[in-house]
């Protein structure tokens, strides 16, 4: 009869112990998923800044090339042969005005003699911060709206 017993019985998991596996993964990922949020927006934050100190080198070397900075951020983009509207300084996907959750939106001033750029977050889930520079080349941030000229310096 002991024979018997050890033959009927399975092996495997009960039922609670598989809801407390599942229920600890739910608390692993409820502690985790916040964490991973919070560096993705640092990232995008990170890649919008690293992406208007490109625009503003791009745009020196133009100016140095063709006598005025560009008058669209187009004019900064890809080019098989560099012109004046397509001087081939940064990649298309900048050149879109839109990357790593940013939009970018680039003013020129009266007679292509300066410029202004602003980077916004597209949401409020790719970033927090919103960014402006200018032909001075300090970038600057506001917290709440679109950053201007007298928003904080980025340190």
């Amino acid at each position: 009869m002991k024979i018997q017993r050890m033959k009927n019985r399975q092996k495997g998991f009960s039922l609670i112990e598989l809801l407390i596996v599942v229920a600890i993964i739910l608390i692993i990922a409820a502690i985790a998923i916040p964490n991973l949020l919070r560096s993705k927006m640092a990232a995008n934050e990170a890649s919008a800044v690293g992406s208007m100190r490109t625009i503003n080198t791009s745009a020196v070397a133009y100016s140095t090339t063709y006598g005025s900075y560009p008058a669209a951020l187009s004019d900064l983009g890809p080019s098989t042969a560099p012109t004046s509207t397509a001087a081939d300084l940064i990649d298309s996907v900048l050149a879109a005005g839109t990357k790593s959750g940013y939009t970018f939106v680039y003013t020129a001033g009266t007679g292509d003699e300066s410029y202004s750029l602003t980077g916004d977050p597209v949401s409020t889930s790719t970033g927090q911060r919103h960014f402006y520079t200018d032909q001075s080349g300090v970038i600057r941030y506001d917290l709440s709206t679109t950053a201007t000229s007298a928003s904080n310096p980025l340190s």
